[in-house]
């Protein structure tokens, strides 16, 4: 109808060219350009979406974290999940406890997030360090807080050469001895200034430091794992985990066979909420596993290894093709290696790290590195199904009780080899857990 006016109106005018001095097709479009140019630009930046999600799923490392509050516990109506770790917190029973820190090394930060000149404040083994990189390229790490009036060193404070600066009053101390090199109002440093340093090191892309309740120097180094310091194999991603459990519970499951093909057959597809993992229709798909632990021998009775050979079915029926073979070696408490050899998809490594940061609370993570050559989807989609295993191994430790007398079978007897084991990393003044916090805060 609106053509068939716009036609009348030129047909009276006697002009074919112009109405009004618009152009014809001016009156006819633009009505519904404003509609059209909606509709591209929607498409458009669904499109820009579409292939920014496709790129980061594709070339981009995996970065998952998960908050404390949101794996591993049972919510309930009208209480969020915060007030259900609170609760479960302060209503569970700890057991007889061994000490909190054993001793060893612990990862803190990556080395990517450590710049020259930067200074993070870290929480570690109920401490709080002030971990910078001098401008010489090292890494140092001293107690946080300055001797003088307690302020925290790595909140405001800059690093100048390989000091750090407090941002109080401007005391320098060197990030080697911990001592005080520089007062800038006093014309002489009292030469008992100084903070504790904490030894520390870097290798495998991370930052570690060493803690002994005795004070005592490192017995031991990290090995380094030429793969990833040559370039081989490259960094393809990172989970972050917080565990509310004493830090022995967490490696004991490498010693712990039977809870493999138990808590772990359901296929990853699952998911994580154990009420749920062994009714859904899904269980078509199921994982099995055969393991075997063993401490090794001197010079280093500090490691072990697992071997772990993972089948998977699909009605039943095994595929030889998604078979992989994986060998966990435990360097010390708090470090485990997951090397993953597959005759298709290749060989990578997965790097976990065990980090107290309170006496019942645990910061976990797992960076996985993988031959450059295979694309990066694999590597990721291996570290996701590691997530949801592990995740089931989480709802488990943030509600259980510590047994430090176990009723255990003969098929159980690795439990026990594996607490001896790890007996080894602590002393006489290990500390023990003196007292508990009743709530967290998220």
């Amino acid at each position: 109808m609106y053509s068939l006016k716009l036609k009348q109106h030129v047909d009276s005018a006697g002009d074919a060219e112009q109405v009004s001095g618009e152009p014809l097709w001016t009156e006819a479009v633009l009505p519904g350009c404003p509609v059209r140019a909606v509709l591209c630009v929607t498409a458009a930046v669904t499109v820009l979406l579409g292939l920014l999600w496709l790129y980061r799923l594709i070339f981009c490392p995996l970065l998952l974290r998960r908050r404390l509050d949101e794996v591993g516990y049972v919510t309930e109506k009208q209480r969020s999940r915060a007030q259900v770790a609170n609760e479960v917190r302060r209503r569970r029973k700890t057991g007889d406890l061994p000490p909190v820190y054993p001793n060893g090394w612990y990862r803190i930060l990556d080395s990517s997030m450590l710049e020259r000149g930067d200074v993070k404040d870290v929480t570690v083994l109920g401490q709080q360090v002030a971990v910078f990189r001098g401008l010489d390229g090292r890494v140092y790490a001293l107690d946080a807080y300055c001797p003088h009036l307690g302020a925290n060193l790595a909140v405001g404070g800059r690093v100048v050469g390989n000091c750090i600066e407090c941002p109080f009053h401007g005391w320098q101390f060197g990030g080697n001895d911990g001592k005080c090199v520089k007062i800038p109002y006093a014309e002489k440093v009292p030469h008992f200034a100084k903070v504790r340093p904490w030894p520390s090191c870097e290798v495998n892309n991370q930052i570690l430091v060493w803690f002994h309740c005795d004070g005592e120097d490192p017995e031991w180094t990290v090995p380094e794992q030429q793969e990833i310091t040559e370039g081989q194999w490259v960094y393809r991603g990172r989970t972050e985990h917080f565990i509310n459990a004493h830090i022995q519970e967490l490696p004991e499951n490498i010693g712990d066979f039977a809870h493999l093909n138990f808590l772990h057959t359901p296929g990853f597809i699952s998911g994580t909420d154990l009420r749920f993992t062994g009714t859904r229709i899904c269980t078509f798909l199921q994982h099995i596993w055969k393991a075997q632990w063993e401490p090794e021998s001197e010079p280093n009775k500090h490691c072990s290894r697992m071997f772990l050979q993972h089948t998977l079915t699909v009605f039943g029926q095994h595929f030889s093709l998604l078979d992989v073979h994986v060998v966990a070696r435990q360097v010390g408490p708090g470090l485990v290696w997951m090397h993953f050899k597959h005759s298709f998809l290749g060989r990578g490594l997965i790097l976990q790290s065990v980090t107290p940061v309170e006496p019942l609370l645990q910061f976990v993570t797992h960076t996985i590195y993988y031959q450059a050559n295979v694309p990066a989807l694999i590597p990721k989609f291996i570290l996701r199904v590691e997530c949801v295993q592990f995740e089931r191994d989480v709802m488990i430790w943030n509600n259980k009780k510590y047994v430090s007398k176990p009723l255990l079978t003969k098929e159980d007897s690795c439990i026990q080899r594996h607490r001896r084991w790890f007996s080894q990393f602590y002393s006489d003044n290990s500390p023990q857990l003196q007292q508990r916090r009743d709530t967290l805060h998220f």
